[in-house]
């Protein structure tokens, strides 16, 4: 009886030694935790600001720079177009006009975009006299700004990547995240605090239970800021066209287009549709309609206020118009001939296919132009979520560090359990290659390291 209890007993702790211990699993997923991080919360830190300023662009628009969007209704009929194109034009002498945007409503002011080599300036007009309110620097425009940092446009493509790079770490951050915060008996630190903010076991409730709260929309933000990213967003809107899932193709069937894509011609041109050529009018000997005449058309045609519309470019040119409303369906590009007024391309919402029109509600969810206020906060909250997230997680590192080292939370001794938990992180490195990439060369930076550091022990 004995032999047989010291024989279970010894098949136990040899099943034990076998299987994983949570604490090995904790060790190698915290250390991973750590370096997602490490290398997104500055990023993040830098979209949560610019993202909450961007989220109010509207009363941004109509407080601070009420002076130049918003203008006293008249009873009487606003300008025509090509009068609203001259004054513009003799504000900034020299540039070509290239597009206008009509008024949001019957308090809004006229834009108008000239062009001269490269740069160009945002002209504001009052629509029903035609004086100019402000002229602008596109790019110093304060939005534009703020929209620009917050994809690093302002740096190039490869800052651009390190965006998207962030983005597929801060999915692997909220996994990771999700394991650590997992409730394991503990008293506290799943909904509740505890003890002071003097000690650091507060700052890391503070950190969970932040990250419980708001983790669902970190993850949310990410994933639908990433179709817009530089790689991974191209190759998810070719993808879907190919497929029938993106722009309607079927539209452009045996139409004259051009070699321009409708990003090159519309300032905002949709996700789905920036790719798409630009169609092309047929040469004719008569006169075009001209701005004026192509607006009147855009409106009987139903087109939502607001719209913006880009000049014909050439004997082949169209006039290129879209409107992107904060209600997502009223989203539509048109094309017309700049000839005879007749519309080539007439995109509307339902005309997308099923890709495209999710991903326009994502992003439209994002940037809080659905339900009103309530999306607004919503992710407003999600973005200083994130602020607090990167504050706590700063603090826990500094209480923590030791001195005169980085402090990175040492692997565990069972070297399966880091080699597993190394593949699954790997594997979702590989829905984001870019971010798998950086991951695998984080894997070789910390094995070069390691063997190093042995080297030197030895």
């Amino acid at each position: 009886m004995s032999r047989s209890l010291d024989g279970d007993a010894l098949a136990f702790q040899a099943v034990s030694a076998a299987r994983p211990s949570g604490d090995a699993v904790y060790r190698a997923v915290w250390r991973w935790h750590f370096y997602a991080g490490l290398l997104c919360l500055p990023f993040l830190i830098l979209l949560s600001v610019t993202g909450s300023l961007y989220l109010f662009k509207d009363e941004f628009n109509a407080t601070l720079f009420a002076h130049r969007t918003i203008v006293a209704p008249r009873a009487t009929a606003p300008l025509s177009p090509d009068r609203l194109l001259f004054n513009a034009s003799e504000a900034v002498p020299g540039a070509t006009p290239v597009t206008l945007t009509d008024p949001a409503d019957a308090a809004g002011a006229a834009v108008v975009t000239m062009a001269e080599g490269a740069s160009k300036t945002l002209v504001y007009l009052d629509p029903y006299t035609g004086h100019v309110l402000d002229r602008v620097p596109r790019d110093d425009e304060a939005l534009t700004v703020v929209r620009r940092l917050h994809s690093l446009a302002y740096f190039g493509p490869v800052a651009n990547g390190l965006i998207e790079v962030a983005a597929g770490f801060a999915i692997i951050l909220v996994v990771t995240g999700t394991y650590l915060w997992w409730p394991r008996r503990q008293s506290g630190g799943v909904v509740t605090l505890r003890q002071t903010p003097r000690r650091r076991v507060w700052w890391r409730d503070l950190h969970a239970v932040t990250g419980f709260v708001a983790g669902a929309g970190l993850l949310f933000l990410a994933a639908t800021g990433l179709p817009w990213s530089i790689w991974w967003g191209q190759q998810l809107r070719t993808w879907s066209n190919e497929a029938g899932l993106g722009q309607p193709r079927a539209l452009w069937a045996h139409k004259a287009v051009s070699d321009l894509p409708m990003r090159e011609m519309l300032t905002t041109a949709g996700w789905a549709m920036q790719d798409a050529p630009v169609p092309a009018s047929e040469p004719s000997a008569a006169p075009a309609i001209g701005l004026g005449r192509a607006v009147a058309i855009l409106r009987e045609l139903g087109m939502q206020r607001g719209f913006e519309v880009s000049l014909p470019v050439g004997d082949r040119g169209v006039f290129a118009a879209a409107a992107y409303p904060h209600d997502v369906t009223r989203q539509r590009m048109i094309s017309l001939d700049q000839y005879t007024g007749r519309p080539l391309v007439d995109v509307r919402f339902g005309d997308l296919g099923g890709v495209a029109r999710a991903i326009q509600y994502g992003i439209g969810i994002h940037k809080g132009e659905h339900w009103g206020r309530a999306n607004q906060f919503a992710m407003l909250a999600f973005c200083l979520a994130t602020l607090l997230l990167a504050v706590t997680a700063a603090v826990m590192w500094w209480k923590r560090r030791p001195a005169g080292r980085l402090g990175v939370p040492p692997w565990p001794r069972d070297r399966r359990v880091a080699a597993t938990v190394t593949g699954l992180v790997l594997g979702l490195g590989a829905l984001f290659p870019l971010t798998g990439l950086v991951i695998l060369a984080m894997l070789l930076a910390d094995l070069g390291v390691q063997a190093l550091r042995a080297r030197l022990a030895g």
